[in-house]
């Protein structure tokens, strides 16, 4: 079973606003690589070349990830296929940003951090509000009802309006502007000498973003985090399989025996699959699973599917001398499944388990794992499933 590839579906008609086209405009590129319009062919083939950013990050075995701390890198590769995530932030890194703003106190162009926190202070005010103004047509309702005897409903005032707000007509209060905002003593020039703030956050990459960024797209140099030198390919191989066998310390160039169940390469698998479908592909931790898919990003929608690796042994054996232990390898439990179900569910999501078949070492020679074309023995299968709710699948 497949998933339909996200370009194939037809475009929503409607008249995009203003902000929404600045958005559009800004994460046009789905890929850090871009693809500009032939200028001339030969032989109906094209020859312009495409054109290849090259990005720097360094690898840390400890959080296993790689770091980009140029400002300029981090932006192009979060809005060229929205890679990775800011460190002191939620996902897109606007630690910076926010610290301008929170300067500035002007209240414009809001993060999304900023848009969250703004929205959960509105929500706690309309609460506070409507316990109160339930609080007063009850003691309303009780007087009345003791001096004239009269029963009203809570709530209604004589003319048949409601007293009580909703969510749908309540609107907050404009905050007072404060003192330190509103002082006439602060002239132009002084804030001109406010220390500018220095960016301390990094696009934090996981280990298989880093390696599709490298491996697959070719616009990402990893370095050594103790010589600064850039890895090869056959390095950073070794190096991303290595950071996940179980010691205290994490030995970069260590030899290790390779294997086909290593963790990353379970990881990667699944990751390479939806990135070769047109999927945007986030993390899920969120959401108690393994990967979110976006059609376009973060930014336009939510995300349509949540994914959940599920590792399946060809041959059993293997699983018994293992030496990693397997999220969801062991056969999970129907409350366990329910329970992510439903998390998915209450949240417009439809959940997948992604069994990826691990090959049996008896059958295929773990010299293959030499290279990435060891990807070619493994196999995708995708299993879709829906809670069953009776009052939306009626008809």
């Amino acid at each position: 079973m497949s998933l339909i590839n996200p370009t194939s579906r037809s475009k929503a008609s409607f008249k995009p606003s203003s902000r929404r086209a600045d958005t559009a405009r800004v994460y046009v590129h789905p890929l850090p690589i871009i693809f500009p319009e032939p200028t001339y062919t030969l032989a109906g083939l094209s020859l312009t070349r495409p054109l290849n950013p090259q990005c720097t990050a360094v690898f840390d075995p400890l959080t296993r990830s790689a770091w980009v701390s140029t400002s300029g890198d981090a932006t192009l590769l979060w809005q060229r296929g929205f890679f990775g995530k800011g460190d002191l932030s939620r996902s897109e890194p606007s630690w910076l940003a926010r610290q301008i703003n929170a300067r500035k106190m002007k209240g414009k162009g809001l993060t999304s951090e900023e848009i969250t926190a703004k929205r959960r202070a509105e929500r706690k005010q309309f609460k506070l509000d409507r316990a109160k103004a339930i609080a007063t047509a009850a003691a309303e309702a009780e007087t009345a009802f003791k001096e004239q005897g009269r029963i009203i409903a809570p709530g209604i005032a004589p003319d048949g309006t409601r007293i009580i707000p909703s969510a749908a007509t309540w609107k907050p209060a404009f905050a007072t502007v404060s003192a330190e905002q509103s002082r006439p003593d602060v002239a132009p020039d002084d804030e001109e000498e406010i220390e500018p703030i220095q960016d301390l956050e990094h696009l934090q990459l996981s280990l298989q973003e880093a390696f599709f960024l490298v491996w697959a797209l070719d616009c990402l140099t990893i370095l050594h985090p103790e010589t600064n030198a850039p890895f090869t390919l056959a390095g950073l191989w070794k190096a991303f399989q290595n950071a996940h066998i179980p010691s205290l310390v994490p030995q970069l160039d260590a030899p290790s025996p390779p294997r086909f169940d290593n963790p990353f390469l379970v990881s990667y698998i699944a990751y390479h699959h939806y990135r070769s479908l047109g999927w945007v592909v986030k993390s899920g931790i969120k959401f108690c699973v393994d990967y979110l898919l976006y059609k376009r990003g973060p930014v336009f929608q939510h995300a349509e599917f949540a994914i959940v690796v599920v590792p399946v042994y060809e041959d059993p054996q293997d699983q018994v001398t293992s030496p990693f232990k397997l999220q969801n390898a062991e056969p999970f439990t129907w409350s366990w499944l329910s329970t992510i179900n439903r998390v998915n569910s209450q949240v417009q999501k439809t959940l997948i388990l992604s069994y990826i078949t691990i090959p049996a070492e008896s059958r295929v020679s773990p010299k293959v794992l030499s290279s990435p074309a060891c990807f070619a023995h493994y196999s995708v299968r995708e299993v879709v499933l829906r809670r069953f709710i009776p009052a939306r699948m009626r008809d």
